[in-house]
């Protein structure tokens, strides 16, 4: 089970045991896990589809949505597959290798998610506020620019974690009582000091949340003062409209992710372990699901690009 190298005892593989205490309900539970995924990949390629193809769509806020839904879609597939096999076949174990790629990814991935909906506040900004200079500042070179460097910093900052992974001796069993590899879940294996991982953790998520919801906050404070100026009540109505889909999209992926993060590290006892990984499983799934049908919902022009692809113009036609 472990291989040594000089000092350190690095397992060969790891098992994970899935969520403890609700095995009887593991069958009902990757059913509706199974069902959300499925709902999540047809939405999200769907959305990536129609943007691409559409003319209408090929605009910066909806550039930055269908990144959004490729990291989205990245995320669920990356988690659900194995999530899926540990519940309907037991098949637990996963190598030490293929852990850290799972942790690199996984962080990499939701901090990405959390930079994409800056960037979405940060359009929305522009929009209502510089409508003349619009297009002259989100200019195609431009989106290309904050958008690798979005992508940039999530993985510079993600990388450290598997770097810290590697270099701590576990002497604790190779069981992780999770559905994938947590870079915290793998720490506390170790019998060797974490406080640094620990701290590390910490700082990343100011670096990477606590910056996004930053600059998200000062945009729509912006945005409030630009809009509450405006005599007209319907194009107050008009400007809010616009962001609503974008407000829905922060609401389902910062919620679950806020309670996931304090109840994993400052909860200690008092909310069952069983409940934090159930919660961490749904912040993996919740908002790719959900994304696109707030997103279709909000947005007229995907909303009449979604019903063209299913109807022709004379179904279209008669239906109204």
């Amino acid at each position: 089970m472990y291989g040594v190298n000089s000092s350190r005892l690095t397992p060969r593989y790891f098992i994970l045991n899935g969520i403890p205490k609700l095995e009887a309900a593991h069958t009902w539970i990757s059913l509706t896990f199974c069902i959300m995924y499925i709902i999540a990949v047809l939405g999200n390629c769907g959305l990536i589809h129609l943007i691409s193809h559409k003319e209408v769509l090929h605009r910066p806020m909806y550039y930055f949505l269908s990144l959004l839904s490729l990291t989205d879609a990245n995320a669920c597939t990356l988690h659900v597959p194995n999530m899926l096999c540990i519940f309907c076949f037991n098949l637990k174990g996963i190598d030490f290798i293929a852990c850290l790629v799972h942790v690199f990814f996984i962080h990499m991935l939701t901090s990405m998610e959390c930079g994409v909906l800056m960037l979405m506040a940060l359009d929305c900004y522009v929009a209502i506020c510089y409508p003349l200079r619009y297009s002259t500042i989100l200019t195609n070179t431009a989106i290309t620019k904050v958008g690798f460097a979005t992508c940039s910093r999530s993985v510079l900052l993600t990388i450290p974690f598997t770097f810290l992974i590697t270099h701590l001796p576990f002497c604790r069993g190779n069981l992780i009582h999770h559905t994938y590899c947590d870079h915290m879940s793998l720490a506390k294996l170790s019998c060797g000091s974490i406080k640094i991982d620990a701290i590390y953790g910490l700082v990343a998520v100011i670096l990477i949340a606590g910056f996004d919801i930053f600059c998200t906050c000062m945009s729509y404070t912006l945005i409030i003062c630009a809009v509450v100026n405006l005599s007209s009540a319907d194009a107050c109505h008009k400007d809010f409209s616009t962001c609503t889909s974008h407000i829905g999209a922060i609401v389902i992926t910062y919620v679950p992710a806020f309670f996931n993060f304090f109840t994993h590290h400052f909860g200690g006892r008092s909310i069952p372990h069983h409940v934090n990984i159930f919660i961490a499983n749904l912040y993996m799934l919740l908002p790719p699901t959900l994304n696109p049908i707030v997103s279709e919902m909000k947005t007229k022009q995907i909303r009449e690009g979604v019903i063209k692809l299913f109807f022709t113009e004379k179904d279209i036609l008669s239906m109204s």
